[in-house]
């Protein structure tokens, strides 16, 4: 009997403490949060929120609606959960957004040193979160024409601090994104800055609505996972940067990813004042973007190594790769370790990005097709490239007449180490295929590349580049069997 009422008071004891574990869910409309799209409810969900974190934690629910409002900050232990059919839309009021004290940034959904905060979305797509980004930059720059703010309204429009991101996480432990939806900010959409353990999944970012609409921008975080997800922004879609000397981004994989941009559409930097260390980009799908898909830099004074990027097809694009060391801020910047395998590349004969939304800037003319560029400094070269499987098709067509750069003037090509770095950056190139330039370890082994129309110029160029490997190298340019494929400058 004693033995039976031990197992029966054990498993009272068991069930008691399941109980107190169980997630609290709290509904918005408890705390007069109002769904109808008119109603500011920024206070009441700021007590709701602060209320729920001084019981210790749980879940605020937004069920179907609207639910209009400015900054919000999450708080530790902390879930927002949006019910698909829930949208939570920002305030047009650029005065109804708070800013960090860290780094004076202001968003809509605000999230400072805190830890185990989540924002999710319940049933099939979840919820949305509208930044209503045309109409609060617009308000931003009437603004500042009314004197209330003073900026000097570069094409006027105001600059990227005073415009409101749609999320900012700032020094956050485990921290954890999953089916939602944002969309229309008026700068940069997601922001997350030197946070630890984050995970990102399944979001879905759709900002063409303003400029410098970064999608996502993983900014100096030590161990982020972001999966399953999808990017359409004007400008950079999944971009990697390191503001601080101090900091590294490190530790990073992006997985199973789809972006779309009117810039780059998986970059590092710009910023790279700290670096960058063993990321992991894999398996992703990059089209219709107006720069490189993907884009390695190191300008700023810090370092990028351990780089792996596996599996990325990419088609549309303005250019397949591009690897550069600047020195804009007049520190040595390093990059070493990168790998670059198993891409397929299709780049666009016209402009990529043509007809949507927000496009990139028409470029000065005359330019041909850029090549895929490896391009450090005499000072500070490149180190240990490994490109393997590689195929990309290229337009073709380079014409002399309209800007000519021959094999005999390849000093012409500027270094512009102080230059915002991007692959046009040096203007005329001699190679169609790829230009490689003061690089010490280059492996290419298994490349494809295609003309689809005859070139006048060659397909590699390699100007001081040390202990470099060649293999199996395929060239198939229209019209060109007669020409060498590869140039060497002694």
């Amino acid at each position: 009997m004693k033995k039976h009422l031990f197992i029966l008071c054990f498993a009272l004891l068991s069930c008691l403490g399941f109980a107190q574990e169980k997630p609290k869910y709290y509904n918005a409309s408890k705390f007069g949060i109002r769904s109808d799209g008119v109603t500011m409810n920024t206070r009441s969900i700021q007590y709701a929120i602060d209320w729920i974190a001084e019981q210790g934690g749980g879940t605020l629910r937004f069920w179907v609606g609207r639910y209009l409002t400015g900054s919000i900050h999450l708080k530790s232990n902390v879930t927002i959960e949006l019910v698909e059919g829930a949208v939570l839309v920002g305030s047009t009021n650029p005065f109804d957004y708070d800013r960090l004290e860290a780094t004076s940034d202001h968003a809509l959904i605000l999230a400072e040193g805190v830890e185990n905060i989540r924002l999710i979305g319940y049933y099939n797509s979840g919820g949305v979160i509208d930044g209503q980004g045309r109409e609060l930059g617009n308000n931003c720059t009437d603004l500042v024409h009314k004197g209330l703010l003073n900026d000097r309204l570069s094409n006027d429009r105001v600059a990227e601090g005073f415009r409101p991101r749609l999320l900012l996480f700032r020094e956050c432990k485990n921290v954890e994104v999953d089916n939602v939806t944002f969309r229309n900010a008026a700068n940069w959409v997601t922001m997350y800055d030197q946070c630890e353990n984050v995970k990102v999944n399944n979001v879905r970012i759709q900002s063409t609505a303003f400029w410098n609409n970064d999608g996502i921008d993983i900014v100096d975080c030590d161990g982020f996972l972001l999966t399953n997800s999808y990017i359409n922004s004007s400008d950079d879609a999944i971009c990697l940067k390191s503001h601080s000397a101090k900091k590294l981004c490190q530790n990073i994989e992006v997985r199973n990813c789809t972006a779309r941009s009117s810039a780059s559409g998986i970059k590092f930097g710009t910023m790279g004042a700290g670096g960058f260390k063993n990321v992991k980009i894999i398996n992703n799908t990059v089209y219709d973007t107006y720069r490189s898909a993907i884009t390695i830099q190191s300008v700023d004074g810090g370092i990028c190594e351990d780089i792996l990027v596996d599996s990325l097809f990419a088609t549309n694009v303005g250019n397949a790769i591009y690897l550069n060391i600047g020195a804009r801020r007049d520190k040595q910047s390093s990059m070493s370790n990168i790998t670059i395998r198993n891409m397929t590349c299709e780049v666009a004969a016209s402009k990529p990005d043509a007809g949507y939304e927000y496009e990139g800037p028409i470029e000065d003319l005359p330019r041909n097709v850029s090549p895929c560029g490896i391009i450090g400094l005499k000072d500070s070269k490149i180190k240990n490239v490994t490109l393997e499987n590689i195929d990309i098709t290229f337009p073709g067509g380079g014409d002399p007449n309209y800007a000519h750069r021959g094999l005999d003037e390849l000093d012409k090509v500027p270094e512009m180490p102080k230059a915002y770095p991007e692959f046009s950056q040096h203007m005329e190139l001699p190679a169609w295929g790829f230009y490689v330039r003061h690089v010490d370890g280059l492996t290419m082994s298994n490349i494809t590349l295609k003309a689809l129309k005859k070139d006048y110029r060659i397909a590699i160029v390699l100007d001081d580049v040390a202990r470099h490997k060649i293999n199996d190298l395929k060239v198939d340019e229209t019209g060109g069997n007669n020409k060498d494929f590869i140039f060497e400058k002694e």
